[in-house]
């Protein structure tokens, strides 16, 4: 995988159906979480929750073939739970397929909880 110098970088490299989904993910996260610094993780685009946030406070996304990776952490995935069980999922992520709509206010939500969780320690 290329060494990509932004999240603007990241996405304009990506086929045009995914970019169009990582953009619509990255304002539905800004605005659920507008003081989330924008940077660059295992290459991919994260969110840090908190300024210089480790791994574990920030909320991630990545492009694939078929779907965007939303890697929001296990304890957000555990909360939502339900409502998610119509996508494929990880212990810390889920598939949004790029053939369907977001689930923006789920999104939202989501992120809003990690948010607060992060906070909280």
């Amino acid at each position: 995988m290329p060494n990509f110098e932004t999240i603007d970088d990241y996405i304009a490299n990506q086929p045009k159906e995914a970019q169009t989904v990582l953009n619509e993910l990255r304002g539905i996260i800004k605005g659920a979480a507008p003081n989330a610094v924008e940077a660059l993780n295992y290459k991919i685009p994260c969110f840090e929750l908190v300024p210089g946030g480790k791994r574990d406070q920030q909320i991630m996304m990545a492009s694939y073939s078929k779907f965007i990776g939303f890697y929001p952490f296990p304890t957000t995935m555990a909360k939502f739970s339900d409502e998610l069980k119509n996508y494929k999922q990880g212990k810390g992520s889920v598939q949004f397929p790029l053939n369907k709509p977001l689930p923006k206010e789920l999104i939202v939500r989501m992120v809003k909880f990690r948010r607060e969780e992060v906070l909280k320690t």
